[in-house]
């Protein structure tokens, strides 16, 4: 049997109750593609015209793969198909499969997703978008976002946690637009690396003489990126004191330096990255939410690599290129191991950990040691993650104690919000109602886990 680890958010038992969260079979690719069937306990999928997904995809089997749903696990299990079912590359039997985790059969790709999920955009057909990669729905949808926000000078936030590729996401969107293709600047500021005291000087630029050690002039980083893009990073970061200046500057269009009498204009294409929940700090008072509204024109988030273990095969090939003998395979027991791991630290930790084995595995001399035979350290494979113990299932305890605790609230916050809204059949009026929350509050609370709705959906209020 394959490995796949279990989804970090675990949606399909309510809490307290024992009935399932509403489960739906999507077609994500092929000749059927956005068809969608409700999955109820289990489904079988063919082109057998009884089927209970009827597919058209002639490499597709009569009785091709079921699935099925209990003990809150979604489970795939091949037919006996002519051509097999392929989980990240790889023919599988029978597996636990994440949620929006895809599987292949024939020339049609199928994922299980929340009932409720309604797609912003349609998932791109392509693979890359500049330096990053993905065969996984999550990042194709990712991808097609990126696509849209190239043609435009939208300001665009990228969300997501550390490792997941933010920076490569703002390079890469840099270069596919207009400002990237015509090699206009592209300029970093990292807001959580500048000391307060000089983050406003950095961002803005001073005069000589503006304050003590200011011996010249000095352009800032908005006069810097001036014609093309600057990026942001951990703009959750940045001093609160300095967000009534800086939301100035993008409404306006203009800079004034430290010690400058008049402001000048500068033509600037904003994106900003987070690993914070900015309007969460919003309501916290910790991130103005003017300016975070003013930032998340277009918001992407960039998921974790464990929600997307179908995507570690080729992002292995790709790490690993020119490091392993000619026409070495990546397969076997050590892809399993890769697979099947939770990756705190996400595509970097990848990266590090196939750098360390490749390093430690060549000997002086000595031909390149062959994939299968490198050792990797990364602790036990297995369907769940780490956790702190029975009290906070699914909670890592390998993380530092400030994001523990934040995976105890997205935690609480996810199985509570799944729980209302299936309570509530959902209807957004009477579940915000039953929960004492505004249906504004509980809208936000349900786009942060990614559970979107549509208004159309809503249930009249006399029903």
């Amino acid at each position: 049997m394959a490995h796949a680890r279990t989804a970090d958010w675990n949606l399909l038992s309510a809490v307290g109750e024992q009935r399932p969260v509403p489960l739906k079979v999507v077609v994500t690719s092929g000749p059927d593609a956005g068809r969608e069937v409700p999955l109820q306990s289990m489904i079988e999928i063919g082109t057998d015209p009884n089927a209970g997904l009827v597919l058209t995809d002639t490499a597709v089997s009569r009785k091709h793969l079921l699935v099925s749903v209990g003990e809150g696990r979604v489970i795939v299990k091949d037919l006996g198909s002519r051509n097999g079912t392929l989980f990240g590359g790889a023919k599988i039997h029978e597996m636990e499969l994440p949620i929006g985790a895809v599987v292949q059969l024939g020339q049609t790709e199928i994922a299980v997703q929340l009932r409720w999920h309604v797609r912003e955009v349609v998932p791109s057909t392509a693979r890359k978008f500049g330096e990053l990669f993905g065969e996984s729905v999550a990042m194709r949808e990712v991808f097609a976002i990126l696509e849209r926000a190239a043609i435009s000078d939208a300001a665009v936030l990228i969300e997501g946690e550390s490792g997941t590729g933010k920076e490569l996401a703002a390079r890469s969107l840099h270069a596919a637009s207009e400002r990237g293709l015509a090699k206009r600047p592209y300029v970093v500021f990292d807001c959580g690396s500048v000391p307060p005291e000089l983050a406003e000087s950095e961002l803005f630029g001073h005069r000589r003489g503006a304050f003590s050690g200011a011996t010249a002039d000095r352009a800032g980083a908005f006069q810097q990126a001036d014609g093309g893009t600057l990026c942001l990073d951990e703009v959750g970061e940045l001093p609160l004191d300095l967000q009534p200046k800086l939301l100035r500057v993008l409404e306006t269009g203009e800079v004034k330096p430290v010690g400058a009498d008049t402001p000048r204009k500068v033509d600037v294409r904003i994106l900003a990255s987070t690993n914070r929940d900015l309007l969460a700090e919003s309501r916290r008072g910790r991130f103005r939410s003017d300016l975070f509204y003013r930032l998340e024109v277009v918001r992407v988030r960039m998921p974790p690599l464990r929600q997307r273990p179908e995507d570690i095969p080729g992002l292995v090939e790709r790490l690993l290129q020119n490091r392993l003998p000619p026409r070495d395979k990546i397969a076997g027991s050590n892809l399993r191991k890769l697979v099947g791991y939770g990756w705190p630290g996400n595509v970097r930790e990848l990266r590090n950990a196939l750098s360390r084995a490749v390093t430690l595995g060549q000997m002086p001399g000595k031909p390149r040691t062959a994939f299968d035979k490198l050792v990797f350290n990364l602790g036990p494979v297995s369907a769940t993650p780490l956790t702190i113990g029975v009290e906070f299932p699914g909670i890592s305890s390998n993380v530092p104690y400030k994001e523990a605790k934040e995976q105890v609230i997205q935690n609480f916050d996810e199985l509570y919000i799944s729980s209302l809204v299936d309570r509530h059949h959902g209807h957004i009026t009477k579940a915000a109602a039953a929960a004492g929350l505004s249906r504004k509050h509980l809208y936000e609370l349900m786009r942060k886990i990614a559970l979107h709705l549509s208004e159309p959906q809503e249930k009249p209020e006399d029903e």
